[in-house]
């Protein structure tokens, strides 16, 4: 129910949303949607959805396009009726995740833009950098209600276990971790989640709920949560982990770098994850304590919810609208290659 005061500008939001999954991009748009609620009437559309919204002068378009066209964000995007355009989508510089994003920014105002710190500070080095006026950075966030502590004491030195929680999509980089499981000492890896593909010699447990008890106990098993991505924003398992207490590891391609409470492994380099390994399993019970600690204080001082909806509805109630600088036909044809062909 909206408690928006009558009158009150409408948001049409642009999101996958569904209350009965915690997951992303679903919890992005349960947690932001909710939020609406309380300041503004809103309108909610998927983003797969072929409509045509109709707004009344002074609406809000506030959403995630889609790959396919004539689906209902850039169909509505130019309406003149919007007094404030907004984008808001993980980003990565990857083509293959990004490249059809470039027919709407030049038409958004701005573009909250998801991903880690890692990726936001090497825009202007990328091939999305004449993007860079438009966007904002936008952590992630995590209910810890959904991913409850779990975690409160570590395996004995040397005998530490890993877990992966994911897919095997070509961002996620799992060739890598099926190196480092068969080539270094100390990397016990497993995983849970299901893809395309498998990951050689690391055992599989398949799709698990969570919210289930064996789950969770399963859960309890591992000490670290691996993600080894390439191309990846960042990952919502990563701040979901560290909710249950155990310790993240993952590349910087991540998004996440030289952040608190998560440990940097290198992106393939097998000796250099090796040292990881190897201080990670020698580490005393004290050190990793305080690792999980820092953790644990980075998600109730940053990585909530009601800091990345501040954030949203200051995009809403400003009226920063920074130019970029035309594309050239050379970007113009790359991007356009790579959306014909993904």
């Amino acid at each position: 129910m909206t408690t928006a005061s009558p009158g009150a500008k409408t948001v049409h939001f642009v999101y996958p949303r569904d209350p009965a999954k915690h997951a992303s991009p679903f919890c992005i748009g349960n947690e932001v949607g909710d939020r609406l609620l309380r300041d503004y009437p809103v309108k909610f559309y998927d983003w797969r959805d072929r409509t045509r919204i109709q707004p009344a002068p002074g609406d809000v378009l506030l959403g995630h396009p889609h790959r396919r066209k004539g689906t209902v964000f850039t169909a509505s995007l130019r309406d003149p009726n919007f007094s404030r355009r907004i984008l808001i989508q993980p980003y990565a510089p990857d083509m293959r995740q990004n490249s059809y994003t470039d027919q709407s920014i030049d038409a958004c105002d701005l573009f909250l833009t998801i991903t880690g710190n890692h990726w936001f500070k090497r825009i202007g080095e990328s091939s999305f950098a004449r993007w860079q006026p438009k966007m904002r950075h936008m952590d992630l966030a995590v209910d810890r209600a959904h991913f409850p502590r779990l975690k409160h004491g570590f395996n004995p030195p040397g005998q530490r276990k890993f877990v992966y929680i994911g897919n095997t999509a070509h961002l996620k980089n799992t060739a890598y971790l099926s190196r480092l499981r068969s080539e270094c000492k100390g990397a016990d890896i497993s995983w849970i989640g299901r893809g395309k593909k498998s990951i050689p010699n690391v055992e599989s447990y398949g799709f698990v709920d969570f919210s289930k008890p064996e789950a969770q106990a399963l859960v309890q098993r591992f000490d670290f949560m691996i993600t080894v991505g390439n191309l990846d924003p960042n990952p919502t398992t990563i701040l979901e982990s560290m909710a249950w207490g155990l310790i993240p590891v993952c590349t910087p391609q991540s998004g996440y770098e030289n952040a608190a409470g998560i440990v940097n492994i290198p992106l393939d380099d097998v000796a250099g994850a090796q040292a990881v390994f190897d201080r990670l399993q020698a580490a005393d019970e004290a050190t990793l304590l305080q690792l999980q600690a820092d953790g644990q204080a980075a998600l109730a001082q940053h990585y909530h919810w009601d800091r990345f909806y501040a954030q949203v509805r200051d995009a809403i109630e400003c009226t920063d609208s920074p130019p970029i600088r035309p594309a050239t036909w050379a970007e113009r044809l790359k991007f356009k290659f790579f959306d014909l062909i993904v």
